[in-house]
């Protein structure tokens, strides 16, 4: 007998059960493709569309324009060892971040609130959606560059223009229904422009090893071996782990081994990192181009050199990249003004305000800061990710029995996760405070600094920490009422939709009649009620 309620198992509403997916969601998916939910078994991508939605993110000009920046300060040898370090380190880390994902279903914004609880967690999405904007600038920023160097009649702010037009409607369908199919089709143009830029360049200029021995002219002393502080800062990108996270949601189970040793593994970022790296670093000091060396030597070399060709080169490459970047962060701001605001509209009106916050942040000179604003929102990124990681083995392993692995419908999470949000704010704090105030010395520590404190402080924490911190204690869960909650599908008592028992939940402010994630998480008689339901069953 529930002592919440005075109902027996037997007496609450009967599950309205079928075992196939709603016409109505899957028409809606198309676009949304589940954003607010957890993506079904039915709704996920093979070995080849997930890799092929993934691997736009290894054509990114980011990538070639820091890793030329990074060379200005440290030199080319100190740069490659730091990121041949790095590629090792997001290879290990998404591995384990993308078998989490494809096993749960969740998104970074779901997965959040079994770390921060509900209210912690809209700030993840928030974070989310604000970092992958930055990278929609800069990226956009990279193209408007080319553009306007090859033809310097066009206004800069123009060029902008163009760029976010034909960009973030590419952004409007989702990973399975576009995004594959979209860079599938780009990635040999890609591949040839990369081979191709090198190879023009050596036939026009001739070959030289005075890119791979470079130096800077007074090098700034940061107190730290070059290598180290190339590795840092790849540090502050760790946002590629979020990144993974809510493309690996989409893998089959089944594959989730191969996804992460290789699409999400080592060779990924070897490919991403450490040769767009090679080949933009060789390109900066082999093109002669007017002026010193600069963030932007090897995008406005490459146009210097092959002309439209190169211009078609960096447009094929960041439209590859930033279509799934449109798509991330149009989804994490959907999920925030959804999660804090009760605001829900669909993920192409969110797409149209990130494109116009994505234009007016292009009319600024964004290439120019990039590595500072690495530093200032990689040290909260790095502690995200030394949180994630650390929750992901204590639960897998189950090192402290009282910690769930995942739970994260809205009736069945606390507002606040003191484990969480403490080790979060704390470690970010530290990590903020030593780049602002400590100097260059500062922001080489901070990354490294906030992730060790976050893991240890979040392990602290578990060791001392409460069940009712993770979850309310609730009676009537429809996953234990179907016999696969993966499989059978639970019609919602609010939008009439269909969704997997495994994210559905009972509402006790309606009679404890079936409810699904996305209308739990907008219905504040919901949470309430369920609140009063868990403090009521709680044992005396």
């Amino acid at each position: 007998m529930s002592i919440s309620s005075g109902l027996s198992a037997n007496e609450v509403p009967a599950l309205v059960v079928s075992s196939q997916d709603d016409p109505n969601v899957l028409e809606r998916a198309a676009a949304e493709d589940y954003s607010l939910h957890i993506v079904p078994l039915s709704w996920r991508s093979s070995r080849l569309s997930v890799s092929m939605a993934w691997f736009g993110l290894m054509s990114a000009m980011f990538w070639v324009v820091v890793g030329s920046t990074v060379t200005l300060a440290v030199g080319t040898i100190d740069t490659l060892i730091g990121i041949a370090l790095s590629a090792v380190s997001y290879g290990a880390i998404n591995s384990v971040v993308s078998r989490y994902a494809a096993k749960t279903g969740t998104s970074v914004s779901l997965f959040s609130r079994a770390l921060f609880g509900r209210a912690g967690s809209a700030f993840a999405a928030a974070l989310f959606g604000v970092t992958i904007t930055y990278y929609v600038v800069a990226e956009g920023a990279i193209v408007a560059s080319a553009l306007h160097a090859y033809l310097p009649a066009l206004p800069i702010a123009l060029c902008a223009l163009i760029v976010v037009v034909y960009q973030a409607p590419l952004a409007m369908r989702g990973v399975s229904t576009w995004l594959d199919k979209i860079n599938g089709v780009l990635l040999p143009l890609y591949l040839i422009g990369l081979v191709g830029s090198v190879v023009w360049a050596i036939v026009r200029y001739g070959y030289s090893n005075d890119w791979l021995t470079y130096e800077p002219e007074g090098a700034a002393d940061l107190g730290v071996p070059g290598w180290w502080f190339a590795y840092t800062v790849y540090m502050g990108v760790w946002v590629v782990t979020m990144m993974a996270w809510d493309f690996a949601r989409f893998g089959r189970p089944e594959d989730a081994k191969f996804n992460g040793r290789v699409t999400f593994g080592t060779p990924f970022y070897v490919m991403t990192l450490l040769v767009n790296a090679v080949v933009g670093i060789f390109l900066a000091h082999t093109i002669e181009i007017e002026g010193a060396l600069s963030e932007e030597s090897a995008i406005l070399g490459i146009v210097s050199l092959m002309g439209f060709w190169g211009l078609l080169w960096v447009v094929v490459s960041q439209t590859r990249v930033n279509s799934g970047n449109f798509y991330l962060a149009s989804t994490n701001v959907q999920n925030f003004f959804a999660r804090a605001f009760n605001l829900t509209l669909p993920r192409v009106f969110w797409l149209g305000v990130v494109a116009v916050v994505v234009y007016v942040m292009m009319l600024t000179n964004v290439l120019t800061w990039i590595l500072q604003a690495l530093s200032y929102q990689g040290v909260i990124i790095v502690s995200w990710v030394a949180i994630a990681l650390t929750h992901i083995l204590v639960a897998s392993r189950g090192i402290f029995p009282h910690v769930p692995p995942a739970e994260f419908r809205p009736g069945r999470v606390p507002s606040i996760n003191p484990a969480g949000v403490f080790a979060w704010g704390a470690s970010s704090l530290v990590g903020i405070m030593m780049v602002a105030f400590r100097g260059a010395s500062g922001a080489v520590w901070a990354p490294p600094v906030s992730c060790v404190l976050a893991a240890g402080l979040y392990g602290i924490a578990l060791r001392y920490s409460k069940p009712s911190w993770f979850t309310l204690d609730r009676p009537f869960d429809p996953r234990d009422e179907v016999a696969d909650p993966w499989e059978s599908r639970v019609q919602c008592h609010r939008c009439g939709d269909s969704y997997i028992a495994y994210e559905m939940d009972r509402d006790p402010s309606a009679g404890h009649q079936a409810i699904c994630l996305a209308c739990a998480s907008n219905a504040p008689s919901f949470l309430r009620a369920a609140e009063l339901e868990a403090a009521a069953h709680r044992p005396v």
